[in-house]
């Protein structure tokens, strides 16, 4: 099969379109066929060896961390998915997206909303997991709570601004000037232009900032959140002596995979409540500059590789 890897650390330069054998379903787990994979940012700080979790000694790997495809063979112990099911997943560390077929662990997949097909529903899951688990798991999100997103036209921004909208929050959120509408479309109550507006200036009484930039808009964050308000960040550590002049609790996450909470936002985007925003498709064998486009330019929403036809 082709999979699209690394043999060293650099430049897009460095990803190869390589013959390697087809995975195996190993117990628990099943082999899926893929249609289409999501680029994430977390691909091209792999590829440039800022991601301490992957070590020059494992190269080469293969990149990508979140697919949609069919399922082709079931793994012993498989009882909740069947061959044939149309399925999207965020795989685990070890396992590479980028590639005509992956085996994963059937707990962490999901069927993949009726509403979307491959290339959108393949945007889905990392992102969304990602703004899930910050929002809820780590940031305790409720109905009626303020919340201050930063960064939220992007993948993990515009699925946070429809996630708390969709409980009840009242959302505030950065973004670009070019970008305010499309934020604004996702229900956020006000879209803030971060080159033109302050947003401590805006924002007051926050219980929640969801912050997807770090550096100084996390430094500016500090002031707006309440008294035992909470900061989550995706990017950065934050300072926790800053924290605790703020009276806050701050913290740092890494997204994981959970197939429940993928299901819980399938029926979210079939209800209409969340609706997938793909900014620009390329074939897998354009994954370099899938990445460059992703790293270097403003995108809204995510960025897909079509792997194989619907």
């Amino acid at each position: 099969m082709k999979a699209v890897r690394i043999h060293a650390f650099g430049g897009p330069d460095v990803l190869t379109l390589d013959d390697v054998p087809e995975p195996v379903a190993g117990p628990g787990e099943v082999l899926i066929e893929v249609r289409a994979a999501s680029v994430n940012p977390v691909d091209y700080k792999i590829r440039e060896g800022r991601y301490p979790p992957v070590r020059a000694e494992q190269l080469p790997v293969t990149l990508g961390r979140d697919v949609a495809g069919v399922v082709a063979k079931s793994g012993a112990g498989v009882a909740a998915l069947s061959v044939g099911d149309e399925v999207f997943v965020m795989l685990p560390q070890e396992r590479g997206g980028y590639a005509e077929w992956v085996a994963a662990p059937a707990r962490d997949c999901a069927r993949k909303p009726d509403a979307l097909d491959m290339v959108r529903a393949a945007s889905v899951p990392l992102a969304a997991l990602t703004a899930w688990q910050g929002l809820f798991d780590y940031g305790r999100l409720k109905a009626g709570q303020r919340v201050l997103i930063h960064g939220a036209s992007g993948g993990v921004g515009h699925f946070a601004v429809q996630f708390a909208k969709a409980i009840g929050a009242e959302v505030f959120a950065t973004a670009s000037g070019e970008h305010l509408a499309f934020v604004r479309s996702l229900g956020a109550d006000r879209a803030i232009d971060y080159h033109n507006e302050r947003f401590e200036q805006i924002a007051s009484a926050v219980d929640l900032v969801y912050d997807l930039i770090g550096g100084e808009t996390q430094d500016r964050s500090w002031q707006v959140l309440r008294r035992g308000g909470i900061l989550v960040c995706t990017v950065q550590e934050p300072d926790s002596e800053k924290a605790a002049q703020a009276g806050v609790v701050a913290m740092r996450y890494t997204a994981q995979p959970n197939g429940d909470q993928l299901a819980e936002v399938a029926r979210l985007i079939d209800q209409g409540k969340v609706k997938v925003t793909v900014d620009k498709v390329f074939p897998l064998e354009q994954a370099a500059d899938a990445e460059v486009h992703l790293q270097k330019d403003h995108v809204q929403g995510k960025v897909v590789l079509k792997v194989a036809q619907d």
